[in-house]
């Protein structure tokens, strides 16, 4: 999951505490979990579509190109509906930034 080790995890999770606050994480928590159960039925779709173009090479690598544009369009309705993942990746790269300067 995005290279993210437990203690990143960790990191992450008490700065959305600090950010957001106890009062909005179930609200976080909602979206989160609705945008991860859409990503898996588009999954889902996908994975049965693409078995019937797998007899064709040209449609399999039509298949991928379609494959990535809807994990493009899911990761964007993830950024648009959940409040606060935008800030949240931020705090990411600078935590990788400040991690790949430290060694």
């Amino acid at each position: 999951m995005f290279g993210l080790g437990p203690t990143e995890l960790i990191i992450i999770l008490v700065i959305v505490l600090l950010i957001f606050g106890a009062k909005r994480l179930p609200e976080i928590g909602k979206g989160i979990g609705g945008a991860v159960r859409e990503f898996k039925n588009i999954k889902k779709d996908i994975k049965g579509d693409s078995a019937a173009e797998r007899q064709d090479e040209e449609k399999t690598s039509a298949g991928k190109q379609e494959t990535s544009s809807i994990e493009a369009k899911v990761a964007n309705k993830v950024f648009e509906q959940v409040p606060g993942v935008k800030k949240v990746m931020d705090v990411k790269k600078k935590a990788d930034k400040i991690k790949n300067i430290v060694k």
